[in-house]
Formats: C-alpha cells, structure tokens, sequence
C-alpha cells in the first residue's frame, strides 16, 4: 500500500513533533525518503506544493521549523515519519526587514525573515555575499541557523549599503553589528 503525503499530514507530523515551541530536533531524525513529493521554494520565500502556492502563513512557518541542509547538497523537509527533497530556487528562508538597535552599549542589527524568525547580525549568524561572475549582481546571505541561509531582500541590502561605511584599506562596504565588522562587497 503506498501512503499518499499531503500537506496536511506533513503538518500533523511536524505539530507532534514540536514541543515547548522549541525548533524541532530534525538533525537526529533519519526517517525514510518519501518519493515523489514535488515541494518548492521560490527565490522570493514562496512556498509550492504540486506547483500550487501554499498560502497559509501557519503552515508555511511550520514546515519552516523542520528543513534541514544535508551533505548531499539538497534540502529536505523532515518529520519522524518522512523526509521530503525540496526544491529550493536560492535559499529556504528571504529576509523582508531588519532594525538597528543599541544592546549593551553596541549597534546591534536584527533581521527578521518571510517566516517572522529573527535573527541577530553576528559572530555566531554572519552575512555574506557572493558576487555574479558574469552579471557582478551581487547575492548577500545571512546565517539563520546551523547551516541554513536566508537571502537578503534588495530593498534590505540596499537599506544596508546605505548605511554601510567605507574600509578605505581594503575598498569594501562594511557594516558593524554587536562588535563584528561584515563586509557588503568591493566598491569598483
């Protein structure tokens, strides 16, 4: 007998999975691959499900709390009982916004991405940014855990060359958060 997957029962799964509203352990699962899923992620943050938008914020940012970047290169949706491929355009997560505040008497820079989860510009969460050899567009990304990224947004990037300072030394855009100095790209 072969067991239909649907959205709602990869939601179940994830909700008895989850407690105390910590994020779900989906590093010592090691359930099966369930075949045949086609689940995606746009490079906007959409998420598909048979190429039919997902439009439930909820489940969105429950499914969210259960993706896991293994060593073969792929994403995978993870709950006890399945593990799912994803298809992920760029990154799973885009960061829509950020603050700068003052903790501790330093400019701290906190983001927070399309699923709502925020995340603190630092040594432990760094941004990045790869450079396009043929277009020179530039991708910045943010660390939002263990080895899963975010894509900046370009509204959010551009908010933070702004605000960037010149490394007259080195020629680059640099931001500081919570101590830690983060290059934005070379200026040519």
């Amino acid at each position: 007998m072969i067991k239909e997957t649907n959205v709602s029962t990869i939601f179940q799964s994830i909700l008895e999975a989850q407690k105390d509203n910590k994020l779900p352990p989906v590093d010592k699962w090691d359930p099966p691959l369930c075949e045949n899923v086609d689940m995606r992620i746009s490079r906007d943050g959409k998420w598909y499900f048979k190429n039919s938008l997902i439009s439930r914020d909820k489940m969105i940012k429950l499914f969210s709390t259960v993706i896991r970047y293994d060593a073969d290169g792929f994403y995978y949706l993870v709950t006890p009982v399945e593990k799912i491929k994803l298809q992920v355009e760029d990154k799973p997560f885009v960061i829509k916004t950020y603050s700068k505040e003052r903790i501790k008497n330093k400019e701290v820079y906190i983001f927070q991405t399309n699923v709502d989860e925020v995340v603190t510009l630092s040594e432990a969460n760094p941004l990045r940014v790869d450079i396009d050899k043929d277009t020179k567009e530039p991708s910045p990304y943010l660390l939002i855990r263990k080895n899963l990224e975010g894509l900046i947004s370009r509204n959010v990037f551009y908010q933070l060359v702004e605000e960037a300072s010149l490394n007259q030394i080195n020629n680059e855009l640099e931001i500081t958060s919570n101590g830690n100095t983060f290059s934005l790209g070379k200026i040519s």
